[in-house]
Order: structure tokens, then sequence, then C-alpha cells
């Protein structure tokens, strides 16, 4: 089973969209997947149609055995909802022994997946700390703005800290450039950057695409609402680069 943490400290980069629809590419695909929402906007929820009775919170604060706060998204697609209660339970986790540790206590006995992917918020809190202690691979999602690349340099940052201090071997396996507009010159120079940075590790990247931006309201992803669109075909050839990976 691959965890997996999708995280980048910069807002704006297509995070969530990146989670929901390597999630859904890959359940498509025929894999099982487990998705774990730690932003407390609840995004992944909401972009699927879901109303949980129980939440991450119930999970990490009321210690709610992880399979009565699990729901059915999608065929292959279960789903581990968030909301604003986050803030709170963060701030009481604070109080923890091993604060960083919880997250992986609580999903520690998952099994019958072979992917569980964070959706992790755009910050540095003891939320992402605990994703990238139960994660063994981070997946970046940069959008084509010079500024995300700040955020990318922090977060390997912290990723080294950790992998030191807990004597973990976390590992970035993809680099997902997002919101790319082929005719922008500013698109192709940071895709550039990615690529020398680094190499071997970048995906195809994502285009910036009507039909994504409109999915969401939908509450369907855009392989439900224009499976045809350009986007739809971007995020499938990424879930099958992501299982690809596994199988190198």
């Amino acid at each position: 089973m691959r965890i997996i943490s999708v995280i980048n400290y910069k807002g704006g980069t297509g995070k969530t969209s990146t989670v929901v629809h390597l999630a859904h590419g890959l359940a498509l695909l025929g894999q099982k997947v487990l998705v774990v929402d730690l932003d407390p906007q609840g995004s992944v929820g909401y972009y699927l149609g879901l109303s949980p009775q129980n939440t991450v919170y119930n999970l990490l604060i009321d210690n709610t055995p992880y399979t009565q706060c699990i729901v059915h998204a999608r065929p292959n697609l279960d789903v581990i909802c968030a909301n604003e209660r986050l803030y709170p339970a963060e701030l009481a986790m604070g109080q923890f022994r091993q604060k960083e540790k919880v997250l992986a206590e609580r999903l520690g006995t998952v099994s019958g997946y072979d992917f569980i992917i964070l959706d992790c918020a755009p910050s540095m809190n003891l939320l992402n700390q605990n994703a990238l202690f139960f994660a063994r691979e981070v997946i970046l999602p940069v959008s084509m703005e010079y500024l995300s690349l700040v955020g990318v340099k922090q977060l390997l940052n912290n990723i080294k800290i950790m992998n030191r201090i807990f004597r973990r071997d976390v590992v970035v396996t993809k680099v997902v450039p997002t919101f790319f507009d082929k005719r922008q010159a500013k698109s192709k120079h940071v895709l550039e950057s990615l690529t020398r940075v680094f190499p071997g590790l970048v995906s195809s990247p994502i285009h910036a695409n009507v039909a994504l931006s409109e999915a969401p309201g939908q509450r369907q992803t855009v392989f439900e609402y224009k499976p045809n669109a350009k986007s739809a075909e971007d995020y499938i050839k990424l879930s099958r680069e992501v299982l690809d990976h596994d199988q190198a």
C-alpha cells in the first residue's frame, strides 16, 4: 500500500483538484483508493458531493475507528472528510505526547487499499507534520507561478528535517505542473526550472482548463463532468504515471 501526501505550502496550486483527480483516476484504473482530507476547508467532500457523519476530527480527537469515518464516494474510491472542526482538532493535538504521530496511530491498521492519498493544507502546521510522518511519498503540485517555487523550497527543507529527526525516508516521487498554458512564456520558464531541479520526477503538465474549474460546482470530477476535456486526459495520464512509478 502506497501512502502519499499531496502538499505545497503555497495556496492556489491546484492541490485539492490534483488529489481528487489522481484518486479518481487511479480508481478508474482499478486501484482501491482512500483519500484523507487534512485541510480544514474540507474541499474534497464538497468536490465529491459527500456529507459524512464522522470526519477527520472524530478520527483524531474522539479516536473514532477509521471504519466509522470512511464514506464511499465512487467505485474503488473512499474518503475520510474534513471540515472547519480540524482547526480546534489541531489545537487539541498540540497537547498530545506524540503529537506528530497521531494520524499514523489512528490509521496504522488500515488495509484493503492500494493507495492512501492525503490532502494537506497549504501551510506549515501540525496536521501536515502528521501527514509527512505517516506518508512514504510526497507529490508536489506546482502552479506555473514563480512564487510557487518558494513554497517548494520550504517544503523540501522540512522534509529533510523530519527525515533526520524521526529517521524517516520520505521522498518526493512526483512534481505536478498545474495551470499550464503553453501560450505563456511564464509557464514554459517555470516548467523548465522544475525539470532542472527535479530531473525525472516532473509529470506531464495539467493544462489550465474551463471544464476543470466548472466541475466542482456540479459536485463531480472532470472525468464525470466532461470526460473528453483536455484536463481529464491530463489527469488520467498522471494517474498512469503514478501507478507506473510503483512498478518501475
